[in-house]
């Protein structure tokens, strides 16, 4: 018998979740962000199950070349660009849009002598101080674009860092209509937060991420209140049940100890599965559906639970970690982190299955 610990992707949520998504930002073309591998959900599957999407957004020139390689045909963006010339004649062959956000990118491009035109998304720093042209090198940067012959079209591009929160997307947005205004261009601004939140932003182009997996990009909005989906669940099963007396200690450390006796759950499932170990005492987990909570410190390979109150729960019973039932939002705050790291940060040894 195998370790019970496994993820389930519902492909049915993420569906769901574009059509959200659609559903915001009707009149604009789709790129499903699915660097990271999925943001930890296989980037091949999820990939078929967006597959409503105009386009991919992805990081590496790999990602682009596995998708082509499987079949997809949509649009597909590579979201820091190239990192060298040797990379141009692939994104011909492939098809693969590219951002350009520095003028060793542009130079690269100007030298290339490509068969073919490669489309571009000119990307401008409006404030995140990230990646991009600076606002006085806009101009310049534009016109030698529009002038290279390796390059096809132009789409203008920027990336808000604060759509989810205060102050907002308002100085940003004004820094961008100011550059964009004297172009007839294509644009290309809203992230999942600005998708939701901010209609202005939407454009020809949005690139939804993180709401695609069903988590909230915002700290005081639930997903469910988003009318999003979990598509990632993380279940295990308790292994074994100690019998803890006052002043007993759990785990590595001590640094839980009983106020009472307690009946502790021990569970398959710990950091090296991509369970965050700084998550502290009162982390919630669910066991066979009963909200319960974290003990102690996280090992490697087990973490600890509560099933004092949880009447019948022993071993064998069914422990979900985050997902159906238990928002990764609720978990990933509990933990200090967000949602996009727990979800990333799932190990290649836990099984996954697709529902």
């Amino acid at each position: 018998m195998s370790r019970p610990l496994q993820a389930r992707i519902d492909l049915s949520a993420l569906k769901h979740n574009l059509a959200v998504a659609r559903g915001h930002a009707p009149q604009s073309r789709v790129f499903a962000v699915i660097k990271a591998n999925g943001y930890g959900h296989g980037m091949l599957r999820t990939a078929q199950a967006l597959a409503g999407a105009e386009g991919f957004a992805v990081l590496t020139l790999s990602e682009a070349v596995a998708l082509r390689e499987a079949g997809f045909t949509q649009a597909i963006l590579l979201l820091e660009g190239f990192f060298g010339a040797d990379e141009l004649l692939a994104l011909a062959e492939y098809r693969v849009a590219t951002v350009v956000h520095s003028t060793a990118q542009l130079e690269m491009l100007e030298m290339s002598g490509l068969p073919v035109k490669l489309d571009v998304f000119l990307k401008i720093n409006t404030g995140m101080n990230r990646l991009g042209f600076p606002i006085d090198a806009f101009p310049s940067a534009l016109a030698r674009l529009r002038a290279c012959p390796a390059v096809g079209g132009v789409t203008l591009m920027t990336h808000f860092s604060s759509a989810d929160e205060a102050p907002g997307i308002a100085d940003q947005m004004a820094c961008f209509n100011r550059l964009a205004s004297a172009h007839e261009l294509p644009a290309s601004l809203a992230n999942s937060a600005a998708t939701l939140r901010y209609p202005e932003t939407h454009g020809d182009w949005v690139r939804p991420g993180i709401m695609l997996y069903g988590s909230s990009p915002f700290a005081e909005a639930s997903a469910q209140s988003l009318g999003l989906r979990p598509v990632m669940t993380l279940e295990s099963q308790v292994i074994a049940v100690q019998e803890l007396q006052m002043g007993d200690a759990v785990g590595y450390g001590g640094t839980f100890r009983a106020d009472k006796p307690m009946r502790v759950g021990i569970v398959a499932c710990g950091y090296a599965d991509g369970y965050p170990r700084l998550a502290p005492t009162g982390t919630p987990v669910l066991v066979a559906g009963v909200r319960s909570r974290l003990l102690g410190r996280v090992s490697m390979d087990m973490l600890c639970v509560d099933i004092s109150a949880i009447s019948g729960a022993g071993v064998g019973s069914p422990v979900t970690l985050w997902g159906e039932g238990l928002p990764v939002d609720e978990v990933a705050a509990a933990a200090g982190t967000i949602s996009y790291e727990l979800l990333c940060a799932l190990a290649p040894r836990v099984p996954v299955i697709e529902v």
